[in-house]
């Protein structure tokens, strides 16, 4: 149960030798069966981080998405939860994806997402950030998606309760269903305080019409849409609106749900991707996204260790310019 990330085998930065070198007695054994400390002459590094328009906070540039990754039975973008009795997993299945959301927090990591969509997902997320005390400095962002006010307030109840999130952070009508329902719902739940940013979401791309109309329709604080270097139709008008209404920006399946990585698997990366300090294909791409400034947080989806360090690993160091991102997009039509 893992994405297809690729993994640093040789990182140029020393503090990203420093990182993984701590860690990588834990990698060596494929799960970490004790804690992963990083090394005592470690020295923290200025991650990127991204301000939110409406309020100015900020917020790691590069998260965790639960997208089939946390999802124990298989439960995938079916609109119903799972419950981790039901799906009787294996303790070294626990372990590894609890350690997934452990090695995401030490190295900077934040932000995670998730849905009721997504299986196990909440409920996992939510009891392994208390079991390692960190559920007060994570920033949770999930979903509703359903039908009719009653079912979405039991729905969204839910989802604070497995997350163990009071307030939540973030709250987003998913694929805008019934969402003129939920905004007033999330509105008035936002104004008493149980809620600290509303917003939509939609991952596919024949929507981004209806988005940019709804966007432009009612007062959100963000939205979520589906952005990657072979599928930038976000940067037309979306991006603009962002700008000009204020909203946050987060980016989902920002490596195409894999297609990324098969199309690359077996060839080298580019010499000149240091020139902004990307050492494996998952930091290239995702260094393409957080390139444009229009982009909040992109949030890969994981479920192996290895590859949450990878992924925070973009938010050090360079990011690409114009130039750069265009030369970036040509090499993968190149393929």
């Amino acid at each position: 149960m893992t994405d297809d990330n690729g993994f640093p085998t040789a990182p140029a930065r020393r503090w990203a030798m420093k990182i993984l070198g701590a860690a990588g007695a834990g990698f060596a054994g494929g799960l970490f069966s004790a804690p992963v400390t990083l090394g005592a002459d470690w020295e923290p590094v200025d991650l990127l981080q991204r301000p939110i328009p409406v309020s100015g906070e900020k917020v790691p540039a590069v998260g965790l998405g639960t997208a089939r990754t946390f999802s124990l039975d298989g439960l995938s973008m079916s609109g119903r939860r799972g419950s981790v009795a039901a799906a009787d997993p294996l303790p070294e299945t626990l372990s590894e994806l609890r350690n997934v959301l452990r090695l995401f927090h030490a190295h900077g990591g934040r932000v995670v997402d998730s849905s009721p969509m997504y299986g196990t997902a909440e409920e996992l997320v939510g009891d392994f950030a208390r079991e390692l005390g960190i559920e007060n400095e994570l920033f949770m962002s999930t979903k509703v998606w359903a039908d009719g006010r009653e079912p979405g307030i039991a729905q969204m109840t839910e989802s604070m309760e497995l997350l163990h999130s009071k307030p939540l952070d973030v709250m987003l009508i998913h694929n805008l269903r019934d969402w003129r329902t939920h905004y007033r719902t999330l509105r008035r739940w936002q104004e008493e305080g149980h809620i600290r940013y509303i917003g939509i979401s939609h991952s596919r791309t024949g929507a981004h019409d209806e988005v940019e109309r709804v966007l432009k329709a009612e007062r959100f604080d963000i939205f979520q849409i589906n952005y990657n270097i072979l599928d930038t139709n976000a940067d037309k008008r979306l991006f603009p609106l962002a700008r000009d209404k204020g909203l946050a920006v987060e980016i989902n399946e920002p490596f195409a749900s894999g297609d990324l990585f098969r199309r690359v698997k077996g060839i080298e990366l580019p010499a000149w991707a240091t020139d902004f300090d990307a050492d494996t294909w998952a930091q290239f791409f995702l260094k393409f996204i957080l390139g444009h400034p229009a982009v909040t947080c992109a949030l890969p989806a994981t479920g192996d260790p290895e590859h949450v360090v990878d992924n925070t690993l973009a938010m050090a160091g360079g990011l690409p310019d114009a130039g750069q991102r265009r030369r970036m997009v040509d090499t993968m039509l190149a393929l």
